[in-house]
Formats: structure tokens, sequence, C-alpha cells
């Protein structure tokens, strides 16, 4: 292992970024406007999008037909996928949240999510618990409120008090229920098995996050992996030896459980029309493969 060092960089006004950016070979016709994005983006955020435009990556030496407006074309479009991406992740969060409701309420009772015997880990309950604790503490909503003064119950029922969980509560409510029928119930009217929407919203909580801190998506590799469908009920990727760890995977996953909860849904259409709209973006890096656009999933 390299010794480590100490960081001693100073910090660079904006004149000083451009002229670096200039120095190592980054055109920039515009430098008012290069400045004003610089200002407001900040020179690290963008360096994760020039990235892509350097011929030496270790001495930060750009190629030669790199510019400062394909950088920022490049900064729009994964901000576009990432308002996209969380525009349907919203809707697979809101169908979950009604399906864990109405079967876990039908098969045990209207505050099922306080019973620990339906729960695997008592420690990952417990946390569940805290959190929903302090979601309910802090909710400042209507109707927390008249339960609140209207009833004794330390929580409202499931249909009131999940509306006020995150995804990744739900997504942790779920994965930690016990291999009972409402589990695979819920997970069969997805068209996947309980163990696949368990990982699969995992790496949707994930991914869903990193769009709504505005990180860079469009070519990561991602950190929480979604696990391989073995059994797809609706249509699925005939390419089942593709990488599972880009951006194409996770995109997949989210237009598979659409199938289910919106069958008219849009979204293969808009993201087509987002890469129609950026044909420089380099679909390859975010892992989708040559004849993508014929899997019928995406047709």
């Amino acid at each position: 292992m390299a010794q480590k060092i100490s960081y001693t960089k100073p910090p660079l006004t904006l004149s000083d970024q451009i002229n670096l950016l200039q120095k190592r070979g980054l055109t920039i016709d515009n430098i008012a406007k290069a400045t004003h994005l610089l200002e407001n983006l900040s020179y690290y955020r963008l360096s994760g999008y020039w990235y892509p435009f350097l011929q030496d990556k270790k001495n930060h030496k750009f190629r030669s037909n790199a510019t400062f407006e394909k950088v920022f074309n490049l900064y729009c479009f994964d901000r576009k996928l990432r308002q996209l991406i969380l525009s349907e992740i919203e809707k697979i969060e809101i169908a979950l949240r009604a399906k864990m409701i109405y079967i876990l309420s039908h098969n045990s009772n209207a505050f099922w999510f306080l019973d620990g015997k339906l729960f695997r880990n008592s420690d990952k309950h417990r946390k569940s618990l805290v959190k929903i604790s302090n979601e309910y503490k802090r909710s400042d909503l209507i109707f927390i409120n008249e339960f609140k003064n209207k009833y004794d119950n330390p929580y409202p029922p499931s249909w009131i008090t999940l509306e006020i969980l995150s995804m990744g509560t739900l997504s942790m409510l779920y994965g930690n229920l016990k291999p009972i029928r409402p589990k695979r119930d819920i997970a069969d009217y997805f068209g996947i098995d309980k163990d696949t929407l368990s990982k699969w919203l995992h790496s949707l909580v994930y991914v869903r996050n990193i769009c709504a801190h505005h990180s860079r998506l469009w070519n990561r590799v991602l950190g929480i992996q979604p696990i391989r469908v073995r059994k797809a009920k609706n249509e699925w990727l005939s390419n089942t030896s593709i990488a599972n760890n880009k951006s194409y995977y996770i995109l997949s996953i989210i237009l598979y459980l659409l199938q289910t909860i919106n069958p008219n849904n849009t979204f293969s259409s808009k993201l087509k029309q987002l890469f129609n709209e950026y044909p420089n973006v380099d679909l390859e890096a975010m892992g989708f493969p040559i004849d993508w656009e014929r899997e019928f999933l995406w047709t």
C-alpha cells in the first residue's frame, strides 16, 4: 500500500480554473458562460463529466476535440436522466407502499408493522421502528396531527403510517419480512420472486438517493448491484449476460416493474427521446448493449 500524503492543493479562483482547463487542452469558446457555470455548479462537480474527454487521465490532458460545451451537454443529459428516473421510481415506490398496506393489513391487521413475529431480524425491525417513530414525531401533516389529537394509539394504522415513510424504510420493512405468503404475494404482483424484489428495491433506493442528491449517474458503476432475475413472469431481457452494475440494468428493472404498475407507461419512449436529444452520449458507458432496442422489453 502506497504511503499516504497530506492534501496541499490550494483553492483556485474562477479565472484560475478557466486557465487550468485551457492549459490542459480543453477548448472554451465562451469564457463568460464557462465561468458562470463553474461558479454555480463547481469545478469538482463538473470534473466528473469532463473525465471521459481526457486523453491522458493521469496527467489530466484533454483530447484535441474536447470542449467545455460538450462537457456541459453531458452534465445536462445526466441531470435530465436523473429527473426522469426519479419520476418513474416514485411510481414504483407508491405502488409498493399500496401493495404492502393492502396485503399485509388483510393478512395480519392494521398495525402489522409493529408485530415483531412477522420479521426475521429483530434488530433490523427495531431500527425500522426507530425510523418510523422519528418520522411520526416530526411530521406536521394534517392527517397525522388529526390522528394524534383523536386517538391514543402509539401509531396510526399502516395505511396512514406508511404514507410518511421513505422508500428506504419501506424497502427495509419488506426485506426483513419472514418468507410468509404476504411477502410472496407482494413480489408475485410485480412479476418476480420475493428475494429478487427485495434486492431490486435495495438497488432502487440506492439509485434514487444518487438522483435525489444530484450525483453523477450516467456512467456510474453501481455500488449496490441488483441481482439477476431468476424467473420473470413478465417481459424481461433476453440478453442475460449483460453487466448488472451499470445504468442500463437498473433502467431495465424500472421498465420491468412499470409493466405491472402502468402497462401504458411511456418510460421507454421518454428515454429514447432523451438519447435523441443528446446523440453524442456514449450509451456503451451506461452498459447498453448494441442491440438493446431489439429487446422486446424496450420495444
